[in-house]
């Protein structure tokens, strides 16, 4: 199901933050190459990695408790993979009267390909990743 015109605004407009090792943030913006703070986390400029969550699938509300249980098994699953994890989150405003702020416990995730983080995100019912390969741009990938 293709995203509406206002959900791919929000995507596009959220500050996608990796928590890095000895505290503070890295935020990864669309459009933008990976932040130089993050090179850490990839072994050369052909490391895929991506930023993914279990939270609010399709771009809809959902229950804090559904949600943590989701994330959880994302979480689960990624490790068994093989994969290596920094926590995350993504913080944005929703659109309309008061832009109120919204953030979405994720992942920042490097150890998998494109095709397994894709595969994940529609697993787990996701609208959208964000994504990119070594030092490069970052992009929203919209999963079908």
């Amino acid at each position: 199901m293709p995203i509406t015109p206002e959900t791919q605004r929000a995507f596009l407009d959220t500050g996608y933050r990796v928590r890095l090792p000895q505290g503070g943030w890295a935020v990864i913006r669309i459009g933008l190459p990976l932040p130089r703070e993050l090179h850490f986390c990839v072994n050369d400029e052909g490391t895929p990695w991506g930023f993914i969550t279990a939270w609010n699938p399709f771009a809809k509300r959902t229950s804090r408790e559904r949600n943590r249980v989701a994330q959880r098994e994302l979480l689960a699953t990624l490790l068994e993979r093989g994969a290596r994890v920094r926590a995350g989150v993504g913080v944005g405003k929703q659109a309309g009267a008061g832009h109120t702020r919204w953030r979405e416990p994720s992942l920042f995730v490097t150890g998998l390909d494109s095709d397994a983080l894709d595969e994940l995100g529609r697993r787990f019912e996701q609208a959208a990743i964000v994504r990119g390969i070594g030092y490069g741009i970052a992009e929203l990938r919209e999963l079908d």
